[in-house]
This record gives structure tokens, sequence and C-alpha cells, in this order.
């Protein structure tokens, strides 16, 4: 808020809070100004509203994000990063779990905001190579459930027609390591039909047009959207904004990335084919009326089932006998076929895009962020039961909006000690009770006649609603209206008055299943697997089912703490720079802002913590500048007085200052403009007179300097004395830092020497003689020895070709020991007080490593020191021996043919309490073994294994170490007990 103080002045007000009127109109005005300069953020305290520009801003880089990454909400200009970062920040710090709720009409922007969010999140959290794979996933996700749920529609040529939650997984140092999608009625009666101007999912288009060849022919596709009934209802297949093809080869990459294999692909693709062919099964009558089926070429394509049975399935309905359709029930049958198989196809694509983001790395998950990106508010000319559901979602989530918003508003204005002034809002819990109560509701009525005997219509079913519910004030029909209002309904209509206006809803308007559970499509049978067709449980209907899944959602909104993103369409021509004011005036009423707004504000415009509201305020009050040292509210309370503020025009809370009028908070604001550049002269006026003061001790000093060494020049010859003994001493450093860097690099160089100050000749000599018997020394230790070239043919002879890691092994020098200086002084200090293994160190050690010992029951790692003595290896943890192997003990050694660093001690275990082998990880492998045939002169001991090494834990007790490769390096206990290692 801060920020937007500062740039109020420029364009509008950044957070509509600081309005000085919170009329409609002020509203609007601040909006379109803000937009006509390309500002499509604003903010509503925390809520951020977000207007629709239809085109590209440059605001989205990765440069934009590093600048909102840990910055304070209100510091920067209003973005969908901000919010995205303080939702992050929040949970961080408080751990908790949180929500962002993305709102807003078919094209104001909501999968996009969705997008953006994502994309900062993958970008700005911290990484890992593995936590990259998951972000990857998320992100790819999208064009996935894009292809497969979004279409064009007259408002949006990407409009998503299904309801996405994903929750985004965060352990507790911030890393994403998962996530989890739910979907809400995907609109299945598109795969059927399309008004004019609309297409049909994308997925569709994409494999028409972008297909390979062999792909196509395959399915027993033509490369034209054109041939297919189901594609050109619409008259709009080709759309010059989407590219199908270019679209076709992202989806196909990102399947790849979330791990749906190359035959569940083939299988989905099939799906897609075989929904097209079945929209092209046509029907003729015969002389009874009966649907015939006389061509049949377009059934072989379908999903592998017999022909012959799905055609008498398409014709027929079974009740005892086999009972034929007329072409309209067939039809329906058909299409209601199609929209099953995507319905179910679309739900299993989204188990497996889950299966794909699932947590994999087994840290806890602690806090989630949870996306909702959901269907706007919905009127059509006709409105179906689809329009009706999701426009109930709307009313749900208006309903959660208000309580959540005025619920914290509330327990604020309590916490603060402050009076809460009561906002009047309109409450639309009467409207979802009107849908969704039990017994009384829509959906019960719906219910009802749906799963009730004899001849249930769609107008028996208007009867019941008029019967029920003939008195809300919500709620006419045809029969019930007055003559007016009569006029604008049809007889198979109902109106609903919504929160966000008047719909009037159409109310005119499984077999097939066992075929399809025969199908050869893996996919299908695993979709329609888990549905009885032969139950005779009552079923849910859709409305139910749609009804019990957005309770459930609620429930988990309710849980986590809420953000906002409210988008708006700037106009309905989807024209950058057009602000259609009575569109967005609408879309402002529906979307509760102006009541959001009334509630922020409460009666205050401004709140903030004393100790924040302090250090910005404070230059404007000599008794609280520079500094305030009691408590921050009685500074701010000093402040306020000083100021001149009225009684009325500010409330002091527990934490928080509270200002009524932002005219208060802009005089304010404007003094302290005004101050800063008071405050800006003084202390440049302080600064230049302290650099004065520098530069004057400076030059003073330069002087003695020179004086002092022109004296010392002309000196330098005599003894040394005080005028001299500086100059002598700069000129002998002088010389050994240009010695320094000048030395002889071989002994063959006699020339390089630098010649010394006549001060330094005896020096300089003896330096001379001292560095060239050092050149001397270095080179006659830099001999390679005999024993290390025989030491590396011993390895050579043991491993070569047989382990994969050995080349990479062989231009490591061997190490006399691996214990450093700093090693043997913790090792004297820990064993001064141990008999043993003072005596294990000063006398018998050979040579020293750090281990990684796993544990014979649960191959728990363990970080360890292996010494080996002339008779025995000890395993040493610390000040402690942990085992000792004798070498007379020791049956043999086994490595894997990997690369891997893990050794097995082979160990004679002959008493059941005896330990069994010893399993190590070892960085210096070759090394370490070479030293170990060395030294317990077991040459012929150390075998390299493929697959797997078995192992003894004790006395008659087997298990095994298995080797295999794979991405990333890995060693955990298996599900059949074994030790696993990844290489």
């Amino acid at each position: 808020m801060e920020g937007a103080l500062t740039a109020r002045d420029r364009v509008g007000i950044q957070d509509f809070v600081l309005l000085d009127e919170t009329t409609e109109a002020a509203f609007l005005s601040n909006l379109k100004k803000r937009f006509s300069k390309d500002l499509i953020y604003t903010y509503i305290g925390t809520l951020l509203v977000s207007v629709n520009p239809y085109k590209e801003l440059d605001i989205y880089n990765k440069k934009q994000m590093e600048v909102y990454m840990g910055v304070n909400f209100f510091e920067l200009p209003p973005h969908i990063y901000a919010l995205a970062d303080n939702a992050y920040q929040t949970m961080l710090t408080e751990y908790n779990n949180h929500f962002i709720l993305i709102s807003g009409e078919s094209g104001a922007g909501k999968t996009e905001a969705s997008k953006k969010i994502l994309q900062y999140y993958a970008v700005t959290c911290p990484s890992t190579t593995l936590l990259n794979t998951v972000r990857d996933k998320m992100l790819m996700s999208n064009p996935v459930l894009e292809a497969f749920g979004n279409a064009k529609t007259l408002k949006n040529d990407n409009s998503s027609r299904f309801g996405k939650y994903m929750d985004i997984q965060f352990d507790s140092q911030g890393d994403a390591v998962g996530g989890h999608i739910l979907n809400y009625l995907l609109e299945k009666s598109r795969v059927v039909h399309q008004n004019h101007g609309e297409r049909n999912f994308h997925i569709f288009y994409q494999l028409v047009e972008g297909g390979e060849d062999d792909l196509l022919h395959e399915l027993g596709l033509e490369k034209d959207a054109q041939h297919y009934n189901y594609l050109t209802q619409g008259e709009c297949a080709i759309v010059s904004s989407i590219n199908d093809r270019n679209d076709w080869k992202t989806v196909k990459n990102a399947l790849q990335i979330i791990n749906i294999d190359e035959i569940n692909t083939n299988h989905l693709f099939g799906i897609v084919a075989s929904v097209l062919h079945l929209g092209n099964v046509q029907f003729d009558s015969d002389s009874k009326g009966h649907a015939l089926l006389n061509n049949n070429t377009e059934l072989r394509w379908l999903l592998g089932v017999d022909a012959q049975s799905l055609q008498e399935g398409l014709t027929y309905r079974k009740i005892e006998v086999l009972s034929p359709f007329t072409i309209d029930h067939a039809i329906y049958a058909r299409d209601a076929l199609a929209k099953a198989i995507y319905g179910q196809t679309f739900t299993w694509l989204v188990n497996r895009i889950n299966e794909s983001m699932e947590n994999k790395v087994r840290r806890r998950v602690k806090t989630v962020i949870g996306l909702l990106d959901i269907y706007g508010f919905e009127v059509f000319y006709v409105n179906s039961f689809e329009q009706f559901c999701i426009n109930y979602c709307n009313e749900k989530l208006q309903q959660l909006f208000i309580q959540l918003t005025l619920k914290a508003e509330q327990e604020e204005y309590e916490a603060e000690d402050i009076e809460w002034e009561p906002v009047q809002f309109f409450n639309n819990k009467i409207i979802c009770d009107l849908v969704e109560e039990r017994h009384r509701g829509i959906i019960s009525i719906l219910d009802e006649e749906c799963l009730r005997p004899g001849d249930a219509t769609d107008l028996t079913f208007l009867e019941r609603l008029e019967d029920k519910m003939g008195n809300h004030p919500h709620f006419v029909t045809h029969k019930l209206a007055d003559k007016m209002t009569r006029k604008t309904l049809e007889r198979g209509d109902f109106r609903l008055l919504h929160y966000a206006g008047e719909v009037t809803y159409c109310v005119v308007g499984k077999r097939n299943q066992n075929l399809i559970c025969q199908s050869k499509n893996a996919i299908v049978r695993e979709c329609f697997a888990t549905v009885d067709p032969d139950s005779r449980r009552r079923p849910e209907t859709v409305a139910t089912q749609f009804k019990s899944s957005l309770l459930k959602l609620t429930e988990i909104l309710m849980a986590k703490e809420a953000w906002y993103i409210r988008c708006l369409k700037s106009n309905e021509s989807k024209q950058p720079g057009q602000f259609d004011e009575a569109l967005i005036r609408h879309q402002v009423k529906y979307l509760g802002l102006m009541e959001h707004l009334r509630v922020r504000r409460a009666g205050f415009a401004y709140r903030r913590k004393y100790d924040v509201f302090l250090k910005r305020y404070k230059p404007l009050c000599p008794a609280t500048w520079p500094h305030w040292r009691g408590v921050p509210a009685d500074g701010v309370e000093v402040l306020v007085q000083h100021l001149g503020y009225l009684p009325y025009e500010y409330k002091m809370g527990r934490t928080k200052i509270f200002i009524r009028h932002p005219r208060t908070l802009y005089a304010t604001e404007d003094a302290y403009e005004k101050c800063k550049h008071e405050l800006a002269t003084k202390i440049e006026t302080c600064w230049r007179g302290v650099q004065a003061r520098k530069e004057r001790e400076k030059r003073a000093w330069a002087v003695k300097v020179i004086k002092k060494f022109i004296k010392g020049y002309m000196t330098r010859g005599q003894a040394k004395c005080t005028d001299n003994s500086e100059y002598l001493a700069f000129v002998r450093q002088n010389y050994l830092n240009r010695l320094k860097n000048t030395l002889p690099k071989t002994v063959l160089d006699k020339t390089t020497w630098q010649s010394p100050p006549a001060v330094l000749t005896e020096t300089s000599e003896l330096l001379r003689k001292l560095h060239y018997r050092l050149m001397v020394r270095k080179y006659v230790r830099g001999i390679t020895p005999q024993r290390k070239f025989q030491l590396k043919l011993l390895t050579s002879s043991i491993f070569k070709g047989k382990k994969e890691s050995y080349p990479q092994s062989v231009a490591q020098p061997f190490v006399d020991t691996r214990i450093s200086n700093n090693k043997i002084m913790q090792l004297e200090e820990i064993t001064s007080n141990q008999t043993q293994l003072t005596v294990l160190y000063s006398v018998f050690l050979q040579y020293s490593i750090p281990v990684i010992k796993y544990d014979r029951k649960g191959f728990k790692p363990r970080p360890r020191q292996l010494i080996l003595t002339q008779t025995a290896a000890y395993v040493i943890e610390e000040a402690k021996i942990k085992q000792r192997v004798l070498y007379t003990s020791l049956k043999g050694i086994s490595v894997s043919n990997l690369t891997d660093s893990i050794i097995v001690f082979h160990i004679t275990c002959e008493d059941p309490k005896q330990k069994g082998d010893l399993v190590m990880q070892c960085d210096h492998l070759f090394e370490f073994l070479t030293k170990l045939c060395v030294i317990a002169n077991k040459q012929n001991a150390v075998k390299v294994v493929q697959g797997s090494i078995k192992i003894e834990i004790q006395a008659g007790k087997e298990s095994a170490v298995d080797f295999t490769t794979g991405q990333e390096p890995m060693v955990y206990k298996a599900k059949n007990g074994h030790l696993m290692v990844v290489r």
C-alpha cells in the first residue's frame, strides 16, 4: 500500500481501498484510467483485479519475477507475481495451507493467470534436478488438459470447459515436491454438438490436422476435419488464431514428460479417433420407422468392439426382448455413448497426470498452495443443464467468498479491538438452498424425477418444481409469472434470479456399457471396469455427483487461507485497447467486487502495524526522528498528535493504527514526500561536509608521507635511523613482493632472480639458495616411485575390463594415507584416553578412509572411518571401535561391474551371534581395495560380480545387494528386503 501511495498520482489508484469515494462510478473510472496505460492489475487490499488486455505485455519475464521475489505485498505496483509470492512466503512463514481462487467470465484470462502462477513457482522456488522434473510435469500438464478439456467458444479461443483445482505440494524447505488435480463437470455435450462459431475440444482437430500420416492411416482417419460430423457443426473447424499442428507436437511432447508411455498414448488417440468415427455413424429407417444401420464400415474402427454387437446396441434397446429404436433414439444412443467414452477417458487422463506428479521423493509434504480455475457465470440464449451446474458452482463460490472475506475482516477488527461496522451485501445463501437443499431443492427434485417409475418427462419435472417452489422469490416459470414476465418465458423454461442476475433455463432437452467393457482398448476397459451395469443400487445422477464434489471442494477450501484473483473481460470482441464500460460494470457486479471493497474498508481505508507506520512517517515529527526509543504504539500516538489527526479520523488497535479516510492518509503522504526532499538536502549537505573533512585529512597525511619518503631516500645509504627506517622497510617489502611474483620456475633457470637493493644483498643470497634447494626437493619427490607403478598394475589386473568405472580412475593418483593433518590431530585428541585406539593409531595404522556402512537389518546408512592395520580392518565411530575384521576371517571381497562404489566383505560366520558380511560404500574404491590386497595379501580375493551379490546377515540367514541402472544414483531398501543400488 505504501507503493500505491507513492504512485497514486501517476495513473489512477493502485489499491481501490484508497479511493476517496467507494462508488461504482469511481471504481470504474479508476479501472479505465489504469487500463488505458496497460496497467491491467489493481488491488482491493490483497485481492487482485485483472483486466484482459487482449495483447501481449512485457511484464512476465524472468527479470520481473526476480523483482517481486520476497518483496512486501504493497511495496511494488500490483502484479500477479506479487500475489503468488506473498501466498508462498506466508505459507513458509506460518506453515499453513493456502489457495488462490481465480474467477471470471469465459475469456477473462483465468487459464492464463493459472499458468503465470505455475510458471512463477517453477522459476522462483528452490531447485534440484529431481524437483525440476516435478515442476516440468506440473507445467506440461497444462497443454494436455487444455487439448482434452478446452475448446474455442464464441467468447474465447481457448475456453476451459471443465473446472480444475490443483494442489501444489511443498516440503518444509519450500521445495515443490508434487501436485494433485481435481476436475469438475467436463462439458461432455460439446463432444456431439457445438453452437455456430464454436468448435469441439482441441484434441480432435490437433489429431486430424497434425497427426502423422502413418498414425492417421492406422486409426482410419483422413487429414481433413470437414469429413467428421462431430467437428463441423459450428462451421469453424479451421481458426486463424489456433495452430493445431504446432499444438499437436506440444501435446505429444507433454504426454512423454508426464510419463504416459507409447502404448497408452496410442490407446488414447485410438479413443479420440473412435469418437470421430462414431459421430459419422448414420441411420436409415425401415417401413415401420425403426432405425437401420445399412453401412457399418465406421463400426470396425470403434475401440476393438465386435461390430455386429455394437450395431445391435445402437439400434435396439433391451427390456426382456430386443425392442427396435427409432432414428431419433438411435442418434441419442450414439451420442450418449460418445459422451460417456470421452468423459471417462478425460477422468483417466487426469488420474494419470496425478500419478505422474505424485511426490516421489518421500519428503514429507508440509504445506500446499491450491489453484482453483473454475468456470465463470454463463448466460446464453439457450441455457441447459450444464449452464445450470456452472452457475450453481459460481453461486457456491460466491457464498464462500463472502463468508471468508467477512470472516477475515471481522476477525481482524475483533483482534484489534476495533468496533465492527456491518456492511450491506447480498447473501446468496437463499439461492444455494434453492438449488441444493435436501428433499426440497431443484437437484433433489430432479433426482426423484429421473429415478421414479412411470412416464417421467421434462414437463412433469417442471410441474414438480412449480408445486414445490411456487412462492420462492428467486424462482419463476411461465405458469407462475405475471403477464409482462410471461411474454419472456417459454412453457418449458424456468428462471432463477442469481446474485449475478436473471438466467432462464430450458428443461426440454446404460445399455451399451456391456459392449464397451469388452473393448480391446486397455484405457476403455479400465475406465468402464469399475461400473457394474447390473448393479441394483440406486445410481447417483450427474447433478448429485456434481453437488457432492462441489461440497467436498468447499470443505477443502474452507481449511485453507484464501487469496483471490478476479479476472475481467475488457470487451466482447477481444480487441486490444477497448474498454466496454457496460460489460465491465456487469462483471464488477456479479463478481461482488464492490461488496468486497466495502467489507475491506469497513469504515477504515488504511491499517498498518505500528512499527511499519512509524518507520515510514517518523521524519514528520521531531519527537520521533531519527529514532523513537519507546514502544511503537506510543510513538505512533505522538506522531499523529503532532500531525493534527482528529479523534474521529483514526483508531488505535492493539497492534495497528486504523485511518478512516484516504484524504487523511494522502495529506500525511504529501507531507512525507515534502519532508523527504528537505531531509535529502540536509543529508547531502552533511555528507559533503564529511567528505570535505576526509579529503583534507587525506591530503595532510599524503604531505607527511611524501616528506618522510624524500628524507628517507636522501639518507638511504646511512645507518638505520629515524629518518630512513620506514623507507628501508618499504624497500625491503617492495623487493620481497617483486621477488615473490618472479621466482624461478625450474632448477635450470639461473637468470630470473631479481637483483636486490644494497641493504638486502645478503638476505637475497640466502633466499636464492633456499629456493633452489626447495625446487630440487620438489623435483626429486615428483618422480613417480616404482612402488606406485606396481600398485597401479595390481589395480589394473583386478578391475580392467571388468568394472565400468575403472577407466575413469586410471588418471587419479593414489594417496599414501587418507588421514589429513586435521584428521591426525582429531584422532590424537580422541585417543588420548582410549588405550585400544592409541595403540591402533600409533603402532599399526597402515591406511585410513571414510566409508558409509549399511546396517545388516534395514540397511540404514552409517558414516564410519575404516582403518587398515597389519592384521585386521577396524570400523570406527569417533572414539569407538564398532567392528574388527581379521584378515584370516575374510573369505572374499565382492564389487559390482557398474559405476557404483559398493564393497562387500564376506566374513566367516560360524556362530549366530557373530556379525555377518560387511556392506560399505567407499568413494576411493580402487585405491582402498588395492591397499587392502597388498596389506592383507588378498590379491585373489576380489571378485567383480554382475547382477546381485549374495550376503550373509548372520549364520544361516541370507540376503542380497541388487544392482541396476537408472536416471539418478540411489541406495535404498527394496520391497523384497534386498539392498537396491541404482547407478
